[in-house]
């Protein structure tokens, strides 16, 4: 009899264990990136997600108690697949603005770009106008295509599936100049041993745009998680950390 209350004790001891160790499981979410946005999102060597965005978002998921899995998408398909479930979270430099926000939900801010037009060195503009006429490259449906159809200056568009490609047409001559985000303008002109004294910043324009994660509409929970996430990270001085290591002065 003794016996058997034990094996009962001992029964009913291991589904608490299994049930703590259920509750106790960190969440994991799958996180989508477009990785061909240096110095942001990138493959490294061994083609693994990498960058910026991808180091802020493995500290927001540490600080705030979950796990995170990367995936390299292609930007064509990263927010159909975050609307259907497929992924949870789209870190790949997603400028928050209205259009987007109508449809998905996003986190606090976490980096602060504006847009930068890059032309073969020696050349200069001092205004978005100056481009009237020219072949001007950006990736497709970014942010820099969405300034230049607005401005209504009348020119000739070419939307890449990565802006690296936009800036080696620019190089070999087969367009005029590059629209893409400040900072991925920077990596290129400044870190890119192939295009260095080969290209350079000429104009900056002076709205500023705000970075944000990403998720389906309604997921107020996981957005709760990931602004947990980024104050812990700006608070504890990671993100000073990551961006001395990745955007550097």
């Amino acid at each position: 009899m003794v016996r058997g209350i034990l094996k009962k004790c001992a029964v009913a001891l291991l589904a608490v264990f299994c049930l703590c160790g259920q509750s106790l499981a960190a969440e994991k979410y799958i996180v989508a990136s477009d990785c061909t946005w240096p110095p942001f999102e990138m493959l490294n060597d061994q083609k693994q997600p990498t960058g910026f965005a991808i180091d802020y978002i493995r500290a927001v998921a540490k600080a705030a108690g979950f796990e995170v899995e990367n995936r390299n998408i292609a930007w064509d398909g990263i927010f159909g697949g975050v609307a259907t479930g497929q992924y949870d979270i789209v870190a790949s430099s997603t400028t928050i603005t209205e259009e987007r926000q109508k449809q998905f939900d996003f986190s606090d801010p976490y980096f602060e770009i504006v847009q930068a037009v890059i032309l073969p060195a020696g050349k200069s503009i001092k205004s978005l106008e100056d481009l009237k006429g020219k072949k001007i490259g950006g990736q497709v449906a970014t942010t820099g295509i969405f300034v230049m159809r607005k401005s209504g200056i009348s020119c000739e568009l070419k939307e890449y599936d990565d802006v690296g490609l936009a800036i080696q047409d620019l190089v070999g001559g087969r367009i005029d100049a590059v629209i893409c985000d400040n900072a991925v303008a920077k990596y290129y002109a400044h870190k890119k041993k192939d295009y260095l004294d080969k290209i350079t910043i000429a104009y900056e324009t002076e709205d500023k745009e705000l970075y944000g994660f990403t998720v389906k509409k309604g997921r107020t929970d996981l957005v709760n998680k990931l602004n947990e996430g980024i104050r812990k990270v700006k608070e504890s001085g990671v993100e000073a950390k990551l961006l001395k290591k990745w955007i550097g002065d």
